[in-house]
C-alpha cells in the first residue's frame, strides 16, 4: 500500500516524515516554495528527539502521479482548500480511491462523499509547525499524535484496520473507532478557540470568550442533535500520550490558524471552525455572536495580511456585546 499525503505542511509533513522512516511507501503532494525545497533538498523534519533531512518525493498535483489501485490518500490541507484539492484529485484517479479526512472541523468528509464512493473520518491531535519551506516540526515528546479513523460517517472495516495499524507502527496512537466523528465534533469546540490565539494576545479577557463560544457550540449541538464527546472523554483518549517538548533551538509556536497569520496566506481556517456553529445556529435559531465575531475578524485579518494577535481582547469583548 502506497500513502499519498495531500497537503504536506505541518500535519501532512509530520505523518509523511514517520510514515517515510518507518520504511512505508509515502508520497507527498505540496506546493509553492515548500514543494520546491523538498524536490531539490529533501523534507527538513525537527523533533525533540531528532533533526533530520528526508528524500521523501513529492509532487505538486495530483496529475502528476501515476496512480496504483492500493492507494490511501490522507488529506491533511486545510478546510478552506479541501474542495478545490478533493476535483483535482477525482479528476486524476476517478472517484474509488480511499480518502481519510485527517484535518480539523467535520465539513471534509461531506465535501469528499459528494466525490468519491469510499471516505474515511480520522481525527488528528498532532503539535506540527511549519512556517519555513521544506521544514516541518512537531513538538511531540513521547507519541507523535492521535489518529483515529472510521468509515464515514461509521463503522470500520479491514482498510480501517490496516490504515491505523501502520501508523501505531510509526509512533502514532491510531485506533478504528467506528464512532469518531464524535470525537471530531468535540475537537471542533476545541479548535473554536484557534481564530482567538491567532487574532488577539492572551489574557483574563480570552477565558471568557472561549467559554462563550463553547457555550454557543453546545446549545447548537443540542439544537442539532448532534453526539459529541464530552471533555472527559476526549481526555482519556488522548492520556498522557501527548507529552511536549522543545525543538533545538526553535521556540514553541502557535496552533494552525496562528501559523496562516504568521505566514500571511491571505485565508484562514475559521470558516470550517468558528463558522460551522455559525451555521449551526442559523439553521437552529440559536444566537452564536462569539463565534460570529471570530470568524469575521479573522478573516479580515488573514485576508489583510496583518499581524498576528493584533486585535485587543476589549475590541473582540466590545464586539461580541454589541452582536449579541
Amino acid at each position: 500500500m502506497r500513502y499519498i499525503i495531500y497537503g504536506a505542511g505541518g500535519i501532512g509533513g509530520v505523518i509523511g516524515a514517520q510514515l517515510f522512516q518507518g520504511g512505508v511507501d509515502v508520497l507527498l503532494i505540496a506546493r509553492g516554495a515548500h514543494l520546491q525545497a523538498i524536490q531539490e533538498r529533501g523534507l527538513h523534519y525537527q523533533t525533540p528527539h531528532q533533526t533530520a533531512t528526508l528524500p521523501i518525493a513529492a509532487v505538486g498535483h495530483p496529475r502528476e502521479i501515476d496512480f496504483r489501485p492500493d492507494d490511501v490518500v490522507i488529506l491533511t490541507m486545510k478546510s478552506q482548500h479541501t474542495q478545490g484539492a478533493l476535483d483535482d484529485l477525482r479528476a486524476a484517479a476517478g472517484d474509488e480511491i480511499a480518502i481519510f479526512c485527517c484535518q480539523n472541523g467535520v465539513a471534509n468528509e461531506r465535501m469528499a462523499l459528494r466525490r468519491f464512493q469510499n471516505v474515511y473520518a480520522m481525527m488528528v491531535y498532532l503539535p506540527a509547525m511549519a512556517l519555513e519551506p521544506g521544514m516541518v516540526q512537531t513538538h511531540a515528546a513521547r507519541l507523535t499524535g492521535v489518529l483515529d479513523a472510521s468509515v464515514y460517517p461509521t463503522g470500520s472495516n479491514d482498510l480501517v484496520a490496516e490504515v491505523t495499524a501502520t501508523l501505531e507502527g510509526v509512533n502514532f496512537s491510531a485506533r478504528p473507532n467506528p464512532t469518531v466523528m464524535r470525537f471530531k465534533h468535540g475537537k471542533l469546540i476545541m479548535n473554536l478557540g484557534n481564530a482567538l490565539a491567532a487574532v488577539s494576545p492572551p489574557g483574563d479577557a480570552a477565558v471568557e470568550i472561549r467559554a462563550l463560544m463553547r457555550a454557543e457550540a453546545e446549545a447548537c449541538y443540542r439544537a442539532a442533535g448532534i453526539d459529541c464527546a464530552s471533555q472527559a472523554e476526549e481526555k482519556a483518549r488522548r492520556g498522557d500520550l501527548m507529552k511536549s517538548a522543545l525543538v533545538e533551538g526553535q521556540d514553541r509556536g502557535g496552533g494552525s490558524s496562528w501559523q496562516s497569520i504568521v505566514r500571511g496566506t491571505g485565508n484562514i481556517e475559521a470558516d470550517f471552525l468558528n463558522g460551522e456553529i455559525v451555521l449551526l445556529g442559523r439553521l437552529h435559531g440559536i444566537p452564536t455572536p462569539a463565534n460570529m465575531v471570530l470568524q469575521r475578524q479573522a478573516n479580515a485579518l488573514a485576508a489583510s495580511k496583518g499581524a498576528p494577535q493584533s486585535i485587543p481582547l476589549a475590541d473582540l469583548q466590545r464586539m461580541i456585546d454589541q452582536a449579541g
